[in-house]
């Protein structure tokens, strides 16, 4: 997870390489009795780059988290194609967990379907812990986290296999302060060793930590 204070070699190289694509996404649900048509994507064009931090904005029903969804292959578009290179970590705005099992049995289980090694699985998980401050919660169960760390959580799952592309949405909805300054040194420690990164927020304060601002509007994307 740790990066060093400038881009690697490797990441300088193919600073130009793209490890995921989107190209002409397409996405409408069926709504009502006679389930008409309602598009929410157009033809979302999307590409993220070797070390690049992206922000993805939009009003609320502009279809951020369904482009996530697609992006990641959770959701199948209607038309278009989307390419990825490499691990891909996803961070869900509400969290995928199960209510009766600890922080631990959570690591050791997306580690397992990750197929990690069990002694980098258990580095790893320490690793993260550690960095988000929340170690003491090592072996207490989901349904009693606060939602602060049960976003903690979330992002550590997304993290664990070191993934080269990273799509996170409102991923730090109920952090304090402190951490989400370390949310952000996380990022750029990834943006330095050649990892992507897709944020959604509902707005930006913090443009100058993005490499490019991406609207959703109107079911296209538009660059700001």
């Amino acid at each position: 997870m740790t990066g060093d204070t400038a881009p690697t070699r490797a990441a300088e190289a193919v600073s130009d390489a793209a490890l995921l694509t989107a190209s002409g996404i397409v996405k409408a649900y069926g709504r009502g009795l006679l389930q008409r048509s309602s598009p929410v994507l157009r033809g979302v064009d999307l590409t993220l780059a070797v070390g690049e931090v992206v922000g993805l904005v939009g009003e609320n029903g502009s279809g951020k988290s369904t482009l996530m969804r697609v992006l990641v292959g959770d959701l199948a578009p209607d038309a278009g194609t989307v390419t990825r290179h490499g691990r891909i970590g996803y961070c869900p705005q509400e969290p995928v967990v199960y209510e009766r099992l600890t922080c631990d049995e959570h690591f050791e289980l997306f580690g397992h379907a990750y197929r990690l090694p069990e002694q980098a699985e258990r580095a790893t998980r320490a690793e993260i812990y550690a960095r988000l401050g929340f170690e003491k919660y090592a072996a207490t169960r989901a349904d009693r986290l606060s939602g602060g760390t049960l976003a903690k959580l979330n992002l550590g799952l997304a993290l664990l296999a070191d993934p080269e592309v990273l799509l996170l949405d409102e991923p730090y909805a109920g952090f304090d302060f402190d951490t989400y300054l370390k949310f952000w040194d996380l990022v750029a420690e990834r943006r330095q060793a050649g990892r992507a990164v897709l944020i959604i927020s509902h707005f930006v304060t913090a443009a100058e930590r993005f490499d490019r601002i991406v609207r959703l509007h109107d079911g296209r994307a538009v660059e700001t």
